[in-house]
């Protein structure tokens, strides 16, 4: 790809190729935010951008940027992530060096999420000023802790009374072609460290000492049996799982002085994650043990109406797709959004995304700015 002057209008593909070539590992910051800012100023759009946080966890950089419509029209906002999870080794080409190879277009961030970006940026183009106001709500932090990202836009859209009326975030939601799945809620998710405290001494003379790998034992077995709801209407089940077991004992003749594990849940509306978590703890406390939950999102839904069917027609109009209303997969910052207005996902294939080779189908791009078109359209009214 050639070197772009980042004023230059670029082409969905071609601002795909850009965002892509700017290095953006979590938490992201500087040239992407100005490639992405290059690309908005000259479209109408006031372009706000701040940094939030403190290290280790920060500083991130965020981008909200708005067009504002005639006074009384309907505000419609894109949302999503400019950083992207290292790119790890093995690659056919360099993983910031944006290749098209056949039909294909290569680079960590092609579909989670600067294609989707891109597309965004090209959907507006075709908008008129007068259809109503239009807003970009981007982080920097979205594959990381996510602490100092769309929570801090949330922050500064409240403190400017700039409330979305729909919000559209441009997750890789679809499955087998584009457009065939959107997401219309999440399951929320709770991660819980479990330690278990006892009294190390030689396992020759266990009278003399108080194991506690087998209380732990215990305890994620009776946490692993546990059934948490068969799953609600549009929710599968919550399951919980165990994701790490420690006690670090180099000596095998020493009975050691403590335990831990970690569990993750992931749950529907029937629970939150602080009834969850003290639910764990109530079962730890009778094994003798504690537990220390971080809650990284409560489930939600946006329920089925007028906006998911907007959303549907307009994909079904340009893809011939009707798309699956789902809330499966991981957590978003639609978990965040959606204290705002409804907010849907929709975005390109979740094939490839965090693989080496992540790549997004050239044809995608241009079907998924359209389909963005549409849905903002309808979406304002106009």
């Amino acid at each position: 790809m050639r070197k772009r002057d980042m004023q230059e209008v670029l082409s969905v593909t071609e601002l795909a190729e850009a965002l892509i070539a700017c290095p953006s590992v979590t938490p992201a910051a500087g040239l992407v935010f100005d490639c992405l800012e290059a690309q908005l100023a000259p479209l109408g759009f006031a372009v706000h951008r701040a940094l939030a946080g403190e290290a280790p966890e920060g500083p991130v950089e965020n981008l909200f940027a708005i067009r504002q419509g005639p006074p009384g029209s309907r505000h419609f906002a894109f949302a999503g992530h400019v950083d992207v999870v290292p790119p790890g080794e093995g690659w056919t080409s360099a993983p910031f060096a944006p290749e098209r190879r056949g039909d294909l277009l290569y680079g960590r961030g092609a579909v989670d999420m600067k294609g989707a970006i891109a597309a965004m940026v090209a959907a507006v183009r075709a908008i008129p000023a007068d259809a109503g106001t239009l807003s970009f709500i981007i982080t920097g932090d979205e594959e990381g802790p996510a602490k100092y990202g769309t929570l801090a836009l949330i922050d500064h859209m409240r403190a400017v009374n700039e409330i979305p009326d729909f919000c559209l975030v441009g997750e890789p939601t679809s499955v087998h072609r584009l457009g065939d799945m959107m997401k219309i809620g999440r399951r929320g998710s709770v991660n819980i460290w479990l330690d278990v405290a006892g009294r190390e001494g030689h396992v020759a003379y266990p009278h003399l000492a108080d194991n506690p790998a087998p209380r732990l034992v215990a305890l994620l077995a009776e946490l692993d049996a546990l059934v948490l709801d068969e799953g609600p209407g549009w929710f599968q089940p919550s399951n919980l799982e165990i994701t790490d077991i420690a006690i670090g004992n180099p000596a095998t003749n020493v009975i050691p002085p403590q335990a831990g594990a970690r569990i993750s849940i992931r749950f529907n509306d029937l629970h939150t994650g602080e009834g969850l978590a003290a639910r764990v703890a109530q079962i730890a406390a009778r094994h003798g043990a504690t537990a220390r939950a971080v809650i990284s999102g409560e489930a939600f839904l946006t329920e089925p109406g007028a906006f998911s069917a907007l959303v549907a027609a307009a994909i079904e109009a340009e893809t011939g797709v009707v798309p699956e209303a789902s809330t499966s997969g991981g957590t978003s910052d639609a978990r965040f959004l959606k204290a705002l207005c409804p907010v849907i996902e929709v975005g390109l294939s979740n094939a490839t995304m965090h693989k080496r080779d992540e790549a997004v189908a050239l044809a995608d791009l241009d079907a998924l700015a359209r389909v963005y078109t549409r849905i903002a359209v309808a979406a304002l009214g106009a």
